[in-house]
């Protein structure tokens, strides 16, 4: 009788001990682990293939990345693209959107999946806004540029391949500028000026980085956007719209700085 009470005594004393240090090792814990998601959302007249430095240098940093490709055929349909493989994120996710893809993600960063946006040399209107509309308040060095962007008989845009190196990507190599120019995906006019549904940014923290010499979106346009947002904000002095293939590195850092911090 007396060596079973012992036992039951150890017993209970052990208990005891391993639930104060399992409390202990969870107080020791973070409240809360980077997120190891992030998806990249591509702008207009581009596809999802620019983001390869970025992605690159996310995924050797153990991130597991993945790109959306939009159709560019309607701010519904992009919405929708990016809604799919945001459903098959497996946690909290960093959302990232250049240049219209920042449309795209304040409509479809209120998924739960997401936790924090990254603004990319990008437009972030509110709910009700469009960005043609507010590209007008501030207008583009392009946008002020008669014959820049042309549009096709039935309703798609492009930008003039011959303005395209110098407004777009003045800071890639000219070969690889002067291909991208001519592998455009035209874009329906009707994405610039579609008002947005929701607006994610009101409600989750935000990160944006403005292209100093951005000549497609004016830079003082993107701080306005950023500032409105509250978002943490970056300028890259000497980047192109293209800075997420120019400045991938520098990119990327915020991206991660993102993943770090979004839910602290």
């Amino acid at each position: 009788m007396k060596t079973s009470l012992h036992v039951a005594t150890a017993l209970a004393l052990s208990a005891g001990l391993l639930a104060s240090s399992g409390a202990m090792a969870l107080d020791a814990q973070p409240a809360h682990a980077p997120v190891g998601n992030i998806v990249l959302v591509h702008g207009a007249w581009v596809d999802g293939s620019g983001w390869k430095p970025v992605y690159d240098i996310l995924t050797k940093d153990g991130y597991h990345v993945s790109i959306v490709q939009e159709p560019l055929s309607s701010l519904d349909a992009d919405v929708a693209a990016t809604e799919r493989v945001l459903d098959l994120q497996n946690g909290p996710t960093i959302l990232v959107g250049h240049s219209y893809g920042g449309s795209v993600i304040t409509e479809a960063g209120v998924h739960p999946n997401v936790v924090g946006l990254v603004y990319v040399a990008a437009h972030a209107p509110n709910v009700g806004e469009d960005e043609g509309a507010l590209g007008k308040n501030m207008p583009s060095y392009t946008s002020k540029q008669t014959g820049a962007v042309e549009k096709t008989k039935d309703g798609y845009t492009y930008l003039n391949p011959a303005v395209f190196p110098k407004d777009f990507a003045a800071d890639l190599p000219l070969k690889k500028a002067a291909y991208e120019s001519h592998a455009q995906i035209l874009t329906a006019a009707q994405v610039f000026s579609t008002p947005l549904t929701a607006a994610a940014w009101t409600t989750k923290p935000s990160w944006g980085i403005v292209a100093a010499d951005d000549k497609i979106i004016s830079p003082d346009l993107e701080r306005w956007y950023y500032a409105r947002a509250h978002s943490h904000t970056t300028v890259i002095a000497g980047a192109s719209h293209s800075v997420y293939e120019s400045r991938p590195q520098q990119v990327a850092a915020v991206i991660e700085d993102a993943a770090k911090h979004a839910q602290q």
